[in-house]
């Protein structure tokens, strides 16, 4: 008797534990997944990763890239694993044909009819099946106009002697290589030895005369402390120091044409939290989350439901949202393939003059 009242203590006893670890368990806030996720410097408010982290218990793991080319390489390498990462439109058609990258389930994603249509099924991934649109923007020139009076509007400007030791350029590779590119009036996505090789030259007879100073996030504090008056930007980051200062700066898309770009999220072939990624995209694409976004970082959002509600001065601002008129010579950037080697060569010549 005394053995069974032992074992029906015991199982109670068990059961009640039980009971408390698996209440324990489903409680909020306790998941333990961490998400790991791999974006461009500077390119999300934080307070909704932490948002997020509070209402899913999901860690998010967060690092970042400063070029395209830094990502991929990271990624390929397999030296890290990431669950989301946000490359470029050139970088992600290179990453799926390499099938670096998996597709989405988007029946997981029930934001994401918030996204315009005149974003999806573009050239990149043109059965929509491995990308989520994050933002989009151009490249173009700021420039401080209390310092400079002239008119901007050329990427000439950049290569005139009368801002020797004033000029920014970008880091980024097909960024500097495509403007000067442009400026002899070739594609930026150009195929050939002989063009890519005067552009390089150009980019160093500009070294040698106007002396610019190679930079990449930093330009906004950069132009913030007064540095330089006149540099190559991401529109966004031209947005965020227009709407601080709109007496001071000015951007401008050069009438040459410029980079149309798209960067999109991707979910990596290796990703160990696919299902935390796509709760993460969802949340993303609400349409209050994506504003305050938006509202953090300057870009142009292709969420329709988000530009809806955006005021108009944000709505107004050419550099986020240019007219169609200033876009008509640019040009989005592809995949290279096999003229990636000559890019890269003629990159190491420019890097290397000092």
């Amino acid at each position: 008797m005394k053995n069974i009242k032992k074992l029906i203590s015991l199982s109670i006893l068990i059961f009640i534990t039980a009971s408390a670890l698996t209440a324990c368990s489903f409680k909020p806030g306790t998941n333990k997944t961490t998400l790991n996720v791999f974006n461009w410097g500077e390119y999300i408010d934080k307070d909704i990763i932490k948002d997020f982290t509070a209402k899913t218990g999901i860690k998010v793991n967060y690092e970042t890239f400063s070029t395209n080319e830094e990502m991929y390489e990271k990624v390929k390498s397999g030296t890290s694993t990431y669950d989301l990462i946000c490359p470029s439109d050139y970088m992600i058609d290179r990453m799926i044909k390499e099938k670096l990258v998996q597709p989405i389930d988007f029946k997981n994603l029930s934001n994401y009819s918030n996204i315009d249509s005149k974003y999806k099924n573009l050239s990149y991934d043109p059965s929509n099946k491995y990308s989520v649109p994050y933002m989009w923007g151009t490249i173009g020139i700021i420039y401080d106009k209390t310092q400079i009076k002239d008119k901007i509007d050329s990427w000439n400007d950049l290569w005139d002697a009368k801002y020797k030791g004033k000029v920014y350029m970008s880091d980024d590779m097909r960024n500097s290589l495509g403007i000067s590119l442009k400026r002899l009036g070739y594609s930026m996505n150009s195929k050939n030895a002989s063009e890519i090789n005067k552009a390089a030259n150009e980019l160093i007879k500009q070294k040698e005369e106007i002396n610019p100073v190679y930079v990449g996030d930093e330009i906004k504090d950069d132009m913030r402390n007064g540095e330089k008056p006149i540099g190559v930007i991401y529109s966004g980051d031209a947005a965020v120091l227009m709407n601080e200062n709109p007496n001071k700066y000015e951007y401008v898309i050069p009438k040459e044409g410029t980079n149309i770009w798209f960067d999109s999220w991707v979910i990596p072939k290796n990703a160990k939290n696919k299902e935390a990624a796509e709760k993460f995209l969802n949340y993303l694409l609400d349409a209050k989350v994506n504003k305050k976004n938006v509202d953090y970082i300057g870009y142009g959002t292709p969420n329709k439901k988000t530009f809806n509600i955006l005021t108009d001065k944000v709505k107004n601002n050419k550099a986020s949202y240019p007219d169609e008129s200033s876009l008509k010579n640019s040009e989005i950037f592809i995949d290279l393939g096999n003229a990636r080697k000559l890019y890269n060569d003629a990159w190491v010549t420019v890097t290397a003059k000092k």
